[in-house]
């Protein structure tokens, strides 16, 4: 049934009567609380600065390669699904989204490896297989897991946290469950193997998140993948970010690319639209702004007085990691490196340390730790035939620290250290490159107007996350609402895509005109 539908504009959608909401961004939270408007009623107009969707999560393409620019994997499909329900469509029916097993492999300095998997008796044998004493220790995690999963993603994750009460409530909650505890603390208190806490305690890297800082509530992912699997969007995350694109039109939303905000417009302490770089003003009942909140604030409303989120705080805030990666294509290597699966994660020698020199002295480190993405054990439309395409993503200091990096001296020299790194796991890579593409916290601060470059926006610790994180609904300025990394309930694709749910409960729907 719901798949003979047509797949353009619903009736309903047809009239351009309806308030309309403007959006800046056409990130995963823009381009979801764009749904979620269109399905209440609203006339959405997503605006973007960029060529296509998905704003972090978009691609590029050079000789025959493609290089998603940001996120790889879906660890929470049922929160996608729930878009194309709203549109009365099928997801299957639009992206092909497929299971990764094993989901990632962990190599450490010591030649060891973890490999990550959904089925519970497969991970099980792998901590057996690397420190037999440690087995009770994990399954009493993962019971900690699941219980920091069903109060911080299923609870807290997916509702306002804009009133002081709601953060006030759950403090007994957040005291039982050792919020204070970072995710290291966590791993490290069930795990005796050093190897085990990091495979256990690692995931808020990829959410901009200092594994010894952030706090344990993060552990949560480990139960998601339990839960409900790593999952791959053929044609990449950019196919999925068009699927939901397709989703704000069909709902009689409008998307324009090149279209860069300048400043969001204000009367009487209302939003009221935006300005664009062009000059050309636009109208809106309400402003959706899934920009960088940093930027949301600093930027976009500079002209405004402000209470909460003045300069000053947000220079004192602290931001998320930066990101070095490097994007790039071999020839003729389809056959070679059986071992280098979709995921792997390169675990340097030094795990505390280098996330010390990355979040808290700022420096540009000699080793490294690497996320590698090859996209075609899966995808083979990601390079030419027999070829692959790869990204290597280092975490590195973002340009707020003093005195910062400077990229353009030291890209060239990590990027040698980095290429070094991968011929261990790789060997003769280098000689077969075809294509190659870098992007540094530099260019994050240029291409997605990232405060000091900043991979994730504001980093998760405890102290900047629910209440403490910017809100959904704007304090500054009445009319304006804020989705993405930035905000509640932050970073990575489950996180800003459950910032369109929040959004969804704040804003009222339209009431049809009698």
């Amino acid at each position: 049934m719901l798949a003979s539908l047509e797949p353009e504009v619903l009736p309903a959608a047809r009239t351009d009567q309806r308030p309309v909401a403007l959006v800046i961004g056409a990130g995963f939270g823009g381009l979801a609380a764009g749904v979620r408007l269109g399905a209440k009623g609203y006339r959405v107009v997503i605006l973007d600065k960029l060529d296509m969707p998905g704003g972090r999560a978009s691609s590029i393409s050079q000789g025959g390669y493609r290089f998603d620019l940001g996120p790889t994997i879906v660890t929470v499909p049922q929160a996608f699904e729930a878009l194309w329900t709203l549109a009365r469509r099928r997801m299957a029916d639009d992206v092909d989204l497929r299971p990764l097993d094993p989901f990632y492999t962990i190599r450490f300095a010591d030649g060891s490896s973890f490999t990550a998997r959904q089925d519970v008796d497969a991970m099980r044998a792998e901590v057996s297989r690397l420190s037999p004493g440690d087995l009770r220790g994990y399954d009493r995690f993962m019971a900690e897991s699941e219980a920091r999963y069903e109060f911080g993603f299923l609870d807290l994750g997916r509702r306002p946290m804009h009133r002081l009460w709601d953060i006030v409530k759950v403090l007994p909650k957040f005291a039982m469950l050792r919020a204070d505890r970072s995710t290291y603390a966590q791993a490290a208190a069930r795990m005796k193997d050093e190897r085990l806490r990091m495979a256990l305690s690692f995931h808020p890297l990829f959410i901009g998140g200092d594994p010894f800082n952030v706090t344990s509530m993060y552990t949560l992912v480990a139960w998601l993948e339990k839960s409900f699997g790593v999952h791959y969007a053929m044609g990449g995350a950019g196919a999925l970010a068009e699927g939901v694109a397709g989703l704000v039109r069909r709902l009689g939303g409008d998307l324009r690319f090149g279209a860069e905000v300048d400043e969001i417009t204000v009367r009487d302490g209302r939003a009221t639209g935006v300005r664009l770089t062009d000059g050309e003003t636009l109208r809106g009942d309400i402003v959706v702004s899934n920009a960088d909140a940093g930027h949301t604030y600093q930027r976009l409303l500079r002209k405004q007085p402000r209470v909460r989120w003045t300069d000053a705080r947000l220079k004192r805030t602290r931001w998320s990691n930066g990101l070095f990666v490097w994007y790039f294509g071999t020839a003729g290597t389809r056959a070679m490196w059986p071992d280098v699966g979709h995921h792997t994660i390169l675990n340097g020698p030094r795990y505390a340390g280098l996330c010390r020199d990355i979040f808290i002295n700022g420096r540009l480190a000699e080793d490294m730790s690497i996320y590698l993405h090859r996209p075609t054990v899966t995808d083979r439309s990601a390079a030419p035939d027999g070829c692959d395409s790869f990204y290597a993503l280092a975490p590195v200091p973002h340009l707020g620290h003093e005195p910062s990096v400077d990229w353009e001296a030291e890209g060239p020299r990590y990027l040698d250290r980095m290429r070094w790194t991968l011929e261990a796991v790789m060997p003769g890579f280098a000689a077969r490159i075809a294509e190659s593409h870098v992007l540094t916290p530099a260019d994050f601060q240029t291409r997605y107007c990232s405060p000091y470059g900043a991979g994730f926006s504001i980093e998760p610790r405890i102290l900047q996350s629910a209440w403490f994180r910017p809100h959904n609904i704007s304090e500054e300025v009445r009319g304006l609402f804020l989705v993405g990394a930035g905000s509640h309930p932050g970073a990575g694709l489950p996180g800003v895509v459950a910032s369109a749910e929040v959004l969804d409960r704040l804003v009222p729907a339209v009431q049809p005109a009698r």
